[in-house]
C-alpha cells in the first residue's frame, strides 16, 4: 500500500516543508538563544496559517448563515483575533504605527484565496455526495 501517491504528493510536501522549516528555526532559536526578526516572521506565519485553518473548518457551525455571511463572519472573528493578539503583544514590545493594517493585510489576502479554494472545494465534494445519494435512493427503488 502506497501513503504517498498522486493525490496527495503536494500536502505531504508542505507539510514536511512546514515540519523541517519550523524545527530547523525552533533548534536556531535554542542554540542561539535570541530570536531575529526573520525566526519571528516564520513562526508569526504558522500561527496565521493554524488561525486561518481552524477558522475556515468552523464553517459547519455557521451553516444556519447564508455562505457569504458565513464567510465575512468567519473572516471578522479571525481578525478579531489578530488585532487581540497584537494589542496584547503591544504591551510587552513595540508595534509599528502601520502594525494593524500590515496585519490584517497580510492575513487578508492569503485568507481570501485560501476561503475560495476552501469553500470550491466544499462545493465540489458536497455535489459528489449528493450524486452518491441520489445514485443509492436510485439503486434502491429498482430493487
Amino acid at each position: 500500500m502506497k501513503i504517498i501517491n498522486k493525490k496527495n504528493i503536494v500536502p505531504v510536501v508542505c507539510m514536511t516543508y512546514t515540519f523541517i522549516s519550523m524545527m530547523l528555526t525552533l533548534s536556531e532559536v535554542i542554540a542561539k538563544r535570541k530570536v531575529n526578526p526573520t525566526q519571528l516572521n516564520m513562526f508569526l506565519c504558522l500561527l496565521l496559517s493554524i488561525l486561518g485553518v481552524l477558522v475556515l473548518s468552523q464553517h459547519y457551525r455557521l451553516e444556519r448563515f447564508s455562505p457569504l455571511a458565513m464567510v465575512i463572519i468567519q473572516y471578522v472573528a479571525a481578525v478579531a483575533i489578530i488585532l487581540i493578539s497584537l494589542k496584547a503583544a503591544s504591551y510587552v514590545t513595540d508595534v509599528h504605527p502601520d502594525g494593524y493594517r500590515d496585519m490584517i493585510l497580510s492575513f487578508s489576502i492569503p485568507y481570501f484565496i485560501g476561503a475560495v479554494v476552501y469553500y470550491i472545494s466544499l462545493m465540489l465534494e458536497v455535489r459528489k455526495q449528493n450524486r452518491i445519494l441520489e445514485k443509492i435512493k436510485k439503486d434502491k427503488k429498482y430493487k
